[in-house]
């Protein structure tokens, strides 16, 4: 009996044991399970927060300046819009309002910042689109908003002060004459646009007037299309840039390469003409740079890799996105290896398919002038609200290397001999430094249809000061149209700058 009695409570205590282990086990189970379940729920919450965090601080802007976003009329009926300045303190855009509460936006610079600044009526553009979340905005003290509430009054909304440069706006829309075209001027340094004309032009002051006459299929010349950042051109010997950086990269004995240039140059039954046929003689390749030798360029051409050369313009953002709020047209660029001997020419003197935006050059420009470092391009300088606080001020930003530091330097010396000994010595001076780019870009079968170009900067005392990109639509070569305004504009600039 004593022996049973022992061998139950050993069972007992190895159930026990047992029992305990078990509901220990399903404890610990019970409490991991407990803990991944609470963490998970932690993790999603803290995610949650970061995205409205986010989307506050970086994407709430993009939102609501969605012309979609009806969000934007109920700012509408409780803010008057804000005033739009130059950055030397000119008004670009003010709304008024009379006596019987209506309200009218009045553009006082009229036709000469009408792409630029836009419009807010029938839509929006320019810095009239970019701005608006700003400019619909009040940042007015909250006892004064609730007040004008109560009252039934509007608020008054933040006021933009821009990067563009009043005098030098002016001088940019007054050379391009009655051209049609494009001027963009760049601040390589830091990014600031401070002046983006194009032509023709529309007057933003009646654009609810003239609204079916601008929008009509018998309005050929698309008034509305800010030609700056939409328009797409042959870029003619500007496009010289990118065929000798291609070189370069391949032949690391460029500096050997020679060339007798005859006035033309054929191959099969393509022949490419020098302009005028002028016989350039013996050329190195700055020479044929410096001279925009098409003949030359059209022999080196194919020579090179074909993937290498897309890969390099792909590079230099063509086929991509641009960085900037304003709408803008890609550049294009579609040699690829297996063209012909014909368009492998074409293209490399810029003409072929190759599309490019004035703005889209006047990038490539600014980074040359930068050691290769593009920064990114903006309009928009601070904004103030109606007492004039502080709000928001912006500050230059990198975008990155467009090429690099040597690539850029060869470059330079290359446009610091087209000013100095070819097509551009009208740009030669004693007050500041010029280098840069001519280009003739013939845009139908007639010889005398050409676009002139000229992308180049200007600088003193070794930094790059400002870049530009001109074109002057169906005008001539680039060295007795484009040059003559870049001059101005260069003029204009550094007599301000005394």
């Amino acid at each position: 009996m004593q022996q049973q009695s022992g061998e139950k409570q050993g069972l007992m205590k190895k159930l026990k044991i047992f029992h305990k282990r078990q509901t220990g086990q399903k404890k610990t189970s019970k409490n991991r399970e407990f803990a991944v379940i609470t963490y998970s729920f932690l993790g999603l919450f803290l995610c949650l927060m970061g995205y409205f965090a986010y989307f506050e601080q970086v994407k709430s802007e993009q939102f609501i300046n969605n012309p979609y976003n009806k969000r934007q009329e109920l700012f509408e009926q409780n803010v008057i819009r804000g005033e739009i300045y130059s950055a030397d303190g000119v008004t670009l855009a003010q709304t008024l309002t009379d006596e019987a509460g209506n309200e009218t936006r009045k553009y006082p610079a009229g036709r000469i910042f009408a792409h630029v600044v836009g419009y807010s009526t029938h839509g929006r553009t320019g810095i009239e689109a970019l701005a608006n979340f700003s400019l619909l905005r009040s940042n007015i003290f909250y006892m004064e908003k609730a007040v004008s509430d109560l009252q039934g009054e509007k608020s008054p909304g933040d006021n933009v002060t821009t990067t563009l440069n009043y005098e030098l706006q002016l001088r940019a829309f007054d050379a391009l004459g009655s051209y049609d075209g494009a001027v963009v001027v760049i601040e390589p340094e830091t990014g600031k646009i401070l002046a983006m004309v194009s032509k023709p032009d529309f007057d933003p002051n009646t654009i609810a007037q003239d609204w079916d006459e601008l929008i009509s299929d018998d309005n050929n010349s698309s008034v509305l299309v800010n030609r700056a950042t939409q328009g797409l051109y042959p870029p003619g010997s500007t496009f010289k840039i990118f065929t000798t950086l291609e070189y370069i990269h391949e032949n690391p004995g460029y500096e050997d390469y020679s060339f007798q240039c005859v006035g033309e140059y054929t191959v099969g039954k393509k022949t490419i003409h020098c302009h005028g046929n002028k016989k350039h003689g013996a050329e190195n390749l700055k020479d044929s740079f410096a001279e925009s030798c098409n003949s030359s360029y059209a022999s080196l051409g194919l020579t090179l890799d074909l993937e290498r050369f897309l890969a390099l313009c792909d590079d230099m953002l063509f086929n991509t996105e641009l960085p900037t709020s304003f709408e803008y047209s890609k550049s294009s660029y579609v040699l690829a290896p297996g063209d012909s001997d014909s368009a492998v020419m074409e293209t490399a003197i810029g003409q072929g398919k190759t599309l490019v935006t004035p703005f889209h050059m006047a990038l490539v420009t600014s980074a040359i002038a930068n050691d290769g470092v593009l920064m990114t391009p903006y309009v928009i300088d601070h904004v103030n609200d109606n007492e004039g606080n502080l709000v928001r001020l912006y500050q230059p930003k990198e975008y990155g290397m467009l090429l690099s530091e040597n690539d850029a330097a060869i470059l330079q010396e290359y446009m610091r001999a087209v000013v100095e000994e070819g097509t551009a010595t009208k740009l030669k001076n004693d007050s500041y430094e010029v280098a840069g780019k001519t280009g003739s870009a013939e845009f139908s079968s007639s010889s005398d249809s050409t676009h002139s170009w000229f992308v180049g900067y200007a600088h003193k005392e070794g930094k790059p000061d400002i870049a530009v990109a001109i074109i002057v639509e169906d005008s001539g070569i680039g060295s007795d149209y484009a040059v003559p305004i870049a001059r101005e504009i260069f003029d204009e600039y550094y007599r301000e700058e005394e």
